[in-house]
């Protein structure tokens, strides 16, 4: 039997009663010097001490990351043993491209649900700063046979066929692997097959960043956002998020040349998120736990969805496809919902997105609906800005996104929300609150 309202199993109810992330900055900048565990570290660390929650408390972390630090593979665990938790913190790790952190959520929210667990922290963290760095294969294999090798004469043996073009070194690829595209490439194919114009984009991404600008200045993100003092000198303190442009014109955005088809393309550095660094985490209860303990709830878990698609096709359509699954989990429709999170990896995707929402034909052809999704009024999305202006740290979106839809809902003392992505690999998440 499939449970309609997955949000509650035998009674119990999954709350969102806290939740932080560090200020989120281009990459190469600030936190040039943080690896995607220290950033997941200390977000975590920062969470507990702000819920004055014991560290033994905590039953359960799941984390994520999509460039994962190679010395750090289970990112979840070595933050358990980075902020002084318990050994016995159970802990594991997640990756679901730019849904990891709504993933990782889902994971735990799963956990709570089935009674394996009563607290749990849920996150992402992600660093393109210090990306890890592959080499060719030659390469690799000389370095293998070098380490295997008995006596110094055979260990330079092994580099000798190595060529000087050989040692350039080779950053991992933001591409889907199985259709060749890179995000930009499928953002531009996804303009083209859906019309949507040059001018569209740059005006999207300029309301994006008002939204934003007008968000940190009534104190939205204050208690959203942790000052991070920067190590090791900590000279630094980074207070708010690096990307949020007041200055950002029309005029500015239009002059940006395409980034992905120089010749003919739309999308640009302007309309499109940027690489940036940064975590994010939540922290979850079971609905009597947080009372035993005094936690107000913020929102409640009631359904999520995931879905995918062929990458080849529309790569990034996936809130498309996840959002009427997780609405009709819920019970609920599109008019149900109060405020709408849709991660903006692009102009051309948000576009494109919101334009197949309103579609009867989309919905017919893609989904076997004789109903569109609905329309999103422009009130209701993405009220405080989006990834476009506040930065995609790849594992760390969903969190952010949740965090600040249950915070929204606090604030109305009412109403639900939905929080969506799209994800590399044609996939789609869709995660709905309530309070």
């Amino acid at each position: 039997m499939v449970n309609k309202h997955p949000g509650v199993v035998y009674g119990r109810r999954v709350a969102v009663v806290g939740g932080l992330r560090t200020p989120f900055v281009k990459a190469g900048t600030s936190f040039r010097k943080l690896s995607t565990l220290d950033l997941g570290a200390i977000v975590t660390n920062e969470l507990l001490l702000r819920s004055n929650l014991e560290a033994a408390q905590v039953d359960q972390v799941v984390f994520g990351a999509v460039v994962s630090d190679v010395g750090a593979p289970n990112i979840a665990r070595e933050i358990v043993m980075r902020c002084n938790m318990p050994a016995s913190v159970d802990a594991y790790s997640v990756s679901r491209a730019c849904a990891t952190s709504t993933q990782a959520i889902v994971n735990a929210t799963q956990s709570i649900l089935l009674g394996e667990a009563e607290i749990a922290i849920a996150g992402g963290s992600d660093t393109l700063s210090k990306p890890p760095i592959m080499y060719d294969d030659k390469v690799v294999d000389a370095l293998m046979a070098a380490n295997a090798a008995k006596d110094l004469p055979s260990k330079v043996k092994a580099f000798t066929r190595i060529r000087p073009g050989d040692l350039a070194p080779r950053p991992p690829a933001l591409s889907d692997l199985s259709s060749g595209l890179t995000m930009g490439a499928a953002a531009e194919k996804m303009a083209r097959e859906n019309g949507i114009a040059r001018e569209a984009q740059d005006v999207y991404a300029y309301e994006s960043h008002m939204k934003a600008v007008a968000a940190w200045k009534k104190g939205v993100y204050d208690d959203e956002v942790m000052p991070l003092p920067v190590p090791p000198r900590y000279k630094e303190t980074v207070v708010q998020d690096g990307i949020p442009r007041a200055d950002s014109t029309l005029e500015k955005l239009s002059s940006l040349r395409p980034a992905f088809d120089r010749k003919y393309g739309s999308v640009t550095a302007g309309n499109a998120s940027p690489l940036t660094d940064g975590a994010a985490a939540v922290l979850l209860m079971e609905e009597k736990t947080a009372r035993r303990l005094g936690f107000e709830p913020k929102a409640f878990i009631r359904a999520w969805a995931f879905a995918a698609l062929d990458p080849a096709w529309q790569m990034l359509m996936g809130p498309s496809f996840a959002t009427p699954i997780a609405l009709e989990r819920a019970g609920l429709g599109l008019d149900d919902i109060d405020v709408v999170d849709m991660h903006e990896a692009f102009s051309a995707q948000m576009l494109s997105n919101l334009q197949a929402f309103g579609s009867a034909d989309w919905a017919k052809k893609h989904l076997g609906r004789d109903e569109p999704i609905g329309e999103i009024p422009a009130d209701k999305l993405n009220l405080y800005g989006g990834s476009i202006s506040l930065g995609h740290p790849f594992g760390a979106t969903g969190a952010r996104q949740a965090l600040t839809m249950a915070n929204e809902l606090q604030r109305r003392d009412a109403g639900t929300a939905l929080v969506t992505q799209c994800a590399a690999g044609g996939l789609g998440a869709a995660l709905i609150l309530e309070r």
